[in-house]
């Protein structure tokens, strides 16, 4: 027979039965186990929360990592709190609405994201005199208001979300106007046409002598400057007698109440009103192309596709809050909520471009101001 000696166990200078002991210790080293910290600060290195004040250079809180991985990603949400003013594109908004509706959820409204809309034109006065953190911007930034932010002290980072396509639009009980070419496109809206160019049947001969209703963006709009760069070859060079809104809706209105009524704004207040309103197919040279999530994304609805962006000041993407709002619209649940309210989101590897350059705090702008980098959004980011 075993002594009893030998049938006990010391641990930490104690003797205890065999099987007691043996149970006692598991507990013990599985208590001591989950006692440790998730990582350690002897490792390689803590890292900074992902919405850690240190800069928008922190690893984004996409991985769910945050406070050195001490809580999860939705408890480090949940530990935010501030104000986020944004301003600026009617194209944008949609964009920014959802976003902004989802983030301050997720926050527990302690968060609160504030969404204005003042045109593209009109958003960059506001971010470029310090009043708001973020701005929409169906363009890029202009020369002139790189200006004004650099007098106004103010670095930013431009970010562009998704792609859009400038959709052309006609009333639903328009059976003539099936395609426009670009050339037609400027007949129907060049600063000659003002007060000249008054009935369709002057835009192409086949066309009924009825008078024209026209609606389209305010002179704030980026739409507007994009609309008259890309067809009257010169920004803001269109003709006047047109009824302007900065509130695209106020144009779905319009060309929704009369057979005569046409226009243009954004592939997403199409989608969204597709029941009241008719699209129309452009041909840009290589026939006419009618703008489809496809078309938009693979560059055929030319030359009216376009990127989409958001501005925010660098010293605004040092906040947490901020900072956490902007990985939130560049990853997967802002991309899903960009294409909800019709539009295209960028493949996977563009993203990652956009979100590298923001953790960089890259500031300034390649795709605007004096000297813009041609080619796609990912040949320009990428320097290609």
């Amino acid at each position: 027979m075993l002594s009893r000696t030998s049938r006990q166990l010391n641990f930490n200078g104690r003797l205890i039965p065999s099987i007691l002991g043996a149970i006692i210790l598991l507990m013990t080293l599985a208590a001591c186990g989950s006692s440790a910290p998730a990582s350690s600060s002897e490792g390689a290195g803590s890292s900074a929360p992902a919405g850690s004040s240190e800069g928008a250079g922190s690893a984004p809180a996409a991985t769910g990592a945050a406070s050195g991985g001490s809580m999860t990603y939705g408890e480090m949400l949940m530990s935010l709190s501030g104000d986020i003013n944004v301003d600026g594109s009617s194209t944008v908004f949609p964009i920014t609405e959802a976003v902004a509706e989802e983030y301050g959820k997720l926050t527990d409204g302690k968060v609160r994201v504030t969404v204005g809309i003042s045109g593209t034109g009109g958003g960059f006065k506001k971010f470029c005199n310090g009043e708001v953190h973020v701005t929409d911007a169906s363009r890029p930034i202009k020369a002139s208001e790189e200006v004004l932010c650099a007098e106004g002290g103010i670095e930013y980072i431009e970010i562009p979300v998704a792609i859009d396509g400038l959709t052309v639009i006609v009333n639903n009980d328009n059976d003539f106007v099936q395609c426009m070419t670009v050339d037609e496109l400027r007949v129907m809206w060049g600063p000659e046409a003002e007060d000249t160019i008054t009935k369709w049947s002057q835009v192409r001969a086949d066309w009924p002598e009825e008078k024209m209703e026209l609606y389209a963006p305010g002179v704030d709009s980026g739409t507007f400057d994009y609309f008259t760069d890309t067809v009257n070859g010169e920004s803001g060079a269109s003709r006047g007698d047109f009824t302007a809104s900065e509130d695209d809706n106020v144009l779905v209105q319009g060309i929704s109440g009369s057979r005569n009524g046409a226009g243009y704004f954004g592939y997403a207040y199409y989608v969204e009103n597709r029941e009241r309103l008719k699209s129309v197919a452009i041909d840009g040279g290589a026939g006419c192309v009618t703008p489809t999530d496809a078309t938009i994304n693979n560059g055929t609805y030319a030359p009216l596709s376009r990127p989409l962006f958001i501005y925010v000041r660098k010293d605004g993407a040092n906040e947490p809050h901020i900072a956490e709002f902007i990985r939130y619209y560049l990853g997967k649940e802002g991309q899903q909520l960009a294409a909800e309210v019709g539009y295209i989101p960028f493949p996977e590897p563009v993203y990652d471009l956009i979100l590298g350059k923001f953790e960089n705090g890259t500031a300034g702008t390649v795709f605007g101001g004096e000297n813009p980098r041609e080619g796609s959004v990912e040949e320009v980011l990428s320097g290609s």
